[in-house]
């Protein structure tokens, strides 16, 4: 059986052709997922530099193949915009919390956007809205619907937003590959 995911592709090229993969990722360690330095080392590289041997290395490839085989939907439909390559990643975990949040808001999606601001440029925001704007890249993913204006899509082209649980608090943290650097809260980048 040929592999969709080899250990020679760039972190970029898993998480681009097979998003569905990002959790599995994540449950292995490899939170560094959404970091910019990440997209462009081979899967091979950034799991050596989460202190895997070849024999942990070879299970991780095969395990992602097996989630990518599995995926009912490769890819998420998004329609309006321009730019329909570039899109968005939702884990798991935040797909479940915003399906909560979105019942309890009785709203029809989420909207993100990036505005000036927070400590190191500019911040997201989210908000909870019933409908697009005329101009917006509207994504599906996982039961949830997305608006983003062309301007923040920009921006925001590979990011993956998770929900995190923890003892720091909780919330939803945008990974995001266009950030020169970003705060720790994964609030705020630059």
């Amino acid at each position: 059986m040929e592999q969709a995911i080899t250990k020679d592709m760039t972190i970029g090229e898993v998480v681009e052709q097979h998003p569905e993969v990002v959790d599995t990722l994540l449950g292995f360690g490899v939170h560094c997922v959404g970091c910019g330095v990440s997209v462009f080392e081979t899967l091979e590289e950034g799991l050596m530099g989460h202190g895997m041997g070849e024999k942990e290395i070879t299970e991780v490839v095969m395990k992602l193949n097996d989630v990518a085989s599995k995926s009912s939907v490769k890819r998420e439909h998004v329609h309006g915009g321009q730019n329909s390559n570039g899109s968005i990643i939702l884990t798991d975990k935040a797909a479940a919390k915003l399906k909560a949040l979105l019942h309890e808001e009785k709203a029809t999606g989420l909207r993100i956007q990036v505005v000036p601001g927070g400590c190191s440029g500019y911040q997201y925001a989210l908000d909870f809205v019933e409908k697009s704007q005329p101009e917006d890249n509207v994504i599906e993913q996982k039961g949830i619907t997305v608006y983003i204006n062309p301007e923040s899509m920009q921006m925001l082209s590979g990011a993956t937003v998770d929900y995190l649980d923890g003892l720091h608090g909780s919330g939803f943290k945008i990974s995001n590959p266009n950030a020169g650097h970003s705060c720790g809260c994964g609030k705020s980048f630059g």
